[in-house]
């Protein structure tokens, strides 16, 4: 039979929150980061072809 789990803080699951958001943000920005990078070598790549 199911049997009710223990009430979590609210600080405690703030804090999950908290470490998830932050890992989110994390990946967002390392994506961000290798979007830029790519984009700078596709108009390098581009600016080499043109001369």
């Amino acid at each position: 039979m199911a049997v009710p789990k223990k009430k979590m803080s609210k600080s405690k699951r703030d804090q999950r929150r908290f470490v998830w958001k932050q890992s989110a943000v994390k990946e967002a920005l390392k994506a961000l980061s290798i979007g830029k990078s790519v984009l700078k070598q596709v108009q390098e790549e581009s600016k080499t072809s043109s001369n």
